[in-house]
C-alpha cells in the first residue's frame, strides 16, 4: 500500500504539489493554528541570544514565549517574523500596578523601544496565585499595562493577558464538569470580564504529564502522549481519545460558568520532560511533542470546539540546568549546544 501511495504521489506534477502545499500552508494560517517555543532561560550554559533567534529561524519557529524582558533576545527578535508572547514577571507585577507612569515607562522600555519586534501577547504575570503576595496587584498590572499599549498606538496589534494555569480548576472531570476553585474565581473574575471587554485570550499552562503522573492508573500514558487507539473518555456526545484535549475543554466549560464563555484560551505552555521523573524519557518527549505539533497543524479544534484552530507554545526551547527538581532540567526541545535532542518539524 505504501509503494502504490508513493508511486501515485510520484506521478503528480512538481507544481501541483507545489500548489497543493501552498494551498495546506494558507489553510493552516488563515485558521490561526500555530505552535510555537518558550524561551527559558534558566540555565547557566545557554547559547548567546542572537544564535538562539537564528535557530528559532532555521527551524521555521514562528512564535516565542519570552519570560521577561531582555534586551539581547529583543534586539536578536528585531526584523524577524517571530511573534513574541513577552511576560511582566510577577516580581514586576506590583511596581507596574502602584501607577500608570510606572507602567507607562515599562511599556517603553520594554516594548515601544522594540519597534521591529512583532509583539504579539503581554502576559501579565504567569501563574499567580491567589495566596501569593503579589496576587493583588495582578488586575491593576493589567489595566496599567492595557492602557500603555493603547497609549502608544499599539491597542490593536497586542492583547495584553494573564498566564494561569490548570491547578486553578476545582473540577476537571468530566471535561463539561470543568469550575474553578473558588478562591481562583474571585482572583481571575475581573481578569475573565477585562478580557472579555479587551477582546484577548486567556493563557493557559496545559501539561498532561502532571495529570498523568499524578494519577498513572486513572490517566494512562497512551491517553496523555496522543497515543490511545481509541476513545477513552464519553462525555455526553462529546469523545476524548487524548487528554490535551479533555483538559482544554475543562478549561473552557470553568470559564463559560464564570462569565467568561466567549473567551478563547491560548496554551501558553505545555510539553513533556525527557528525563529526571516518573514516565520520562526522549520517547515520551518526542512522542508528545511531535504528537502536539500534528493535532495543532491539522486544525481540528477540540470536541468541545470543533474546527476552531488551537494555538499553543511547547516547553522549552532548551534544558535549563538551575532549576529544580531533577525533572525540571529536562523539558529542552535542544540541549544548550543547540544540538536537536529528537527530530521535530513545525511545519
Amino acid at each position: 500500500m505504501a509503494m502504490a501511495n508513493a508511486k501515485a504521489c510520484s506521478s503528480i506534477m512538481p507544481s501541483t504539489l507545489l500548489l497543493l502545499s501552498g494551498l495546506l500552508m494558507a489553510i493552516f494560517k488563515t485558521t490561526g493554528a500555530e505552535v510555537g517555543v518558550c524561551y527559558g532561560m534558566m540555565a547557566e550554559n545557554l547559547p548567546p541570544k542572537a544564535e538562539v533567534i537564528a535557530l528559532y529561524q532555521q527551524k521555521n519557529i514562528q512564535r516565542m514565549r519570552l519570560y521577561g524582558p531582555d534586551q539581547e533576545a529583543l534586539q536578536a527578535l528585531g526584523g524577524t517574523n517571530i511573534e513574541l508572547e513577552l511576560d511582566v514577571p510577577n516580581p514586576d507585577l506590583e511596581y507596574v500596578a502602584s501607577s500608570q507612569a510606572n507602567a507607562d515607562q515599562w511599556v517603553q522600555d520594554n516594548v515601544k523601544k522594540y519597534s521591529s519586534v512583532s509583539f504579539r501577547y503581554i502576559a501579565v504575570g504567569n501563574e499567580v496565585k491567589p495566596s501569593d503576595a503579589f496576587a493583588q496587584f495582578l488586575f491593576p498590572a493589567m489595566q496599567n499595562i492595557r492602557n500603555a499599549i493603547v497609549g502608544q498606538g499599539l491597542g490593536d496589534q497586542i492583547k495584553v493577558s494573564t498566564a494561569t494555569f490548570f491547578g486553578a480548576l476545582q473540577e476537571s472531570f468530566p471535561p463539561s464538569d470543568g469550575s474553578f476553585l473558588p478562591e481562583f474565581e474571585q482572583l481571575l473574575g475581573p481578569v475573565i470580564g477585562f478580557l472579555r471587554d479587551n477582546q484577548a485570550p486567556l493563557l493557559v499552562n496545559i501539561y498532561t504529564y502532571f495529570s498523568h503522573v499524578g494519577d498513572p492508573e486513572k490517566v494512562g500514558l497512551d491517553y496523555a502522549l496522543f497515543t490511545a487507539p481509541s476513545v477513552v473518555v464519553t462525555d455526553g456526545s462529546l469523545q476524548y481519545q487524548n487528554l490535551f484535549d479533555a483538559m482544554l475543554d475543562a478549561f473552557y466549560s470553568a470559564l463559560e460558568k464564570a462569565g467568561g464563555g466567549a473567551l478563547d484560551i491560548v496554551v501558553s505552555e505545555t510539553g513533556w520532560p525527557s528525563d529526571g521523573g516518573q514516565a520520562t524519557s526522549v520517547d515520551n518527549a518526542r512522542t508528545y511533542n511531535t504528537n502536539l505539533v500534528r493535532h495543532v497543524n491539522e486544525g481540528q479544534g477540540t470536541p468541545k470546539k470543533p474546527g476552531k484552530a488551537i494555538e499553543a507554545y511547547l516547553f522549552a526551547m532548551f534544558d535549563e540546568n538551575k532549576k529544580e527538581p531533577e525533572y525540571e532540567k529536562h523539558w529542552g526541545l535542544f540541549f544548550p549546544n543547540k544540538q536537536e535532542k529528537y527530530p521535530i518539524s513545525f511545519n
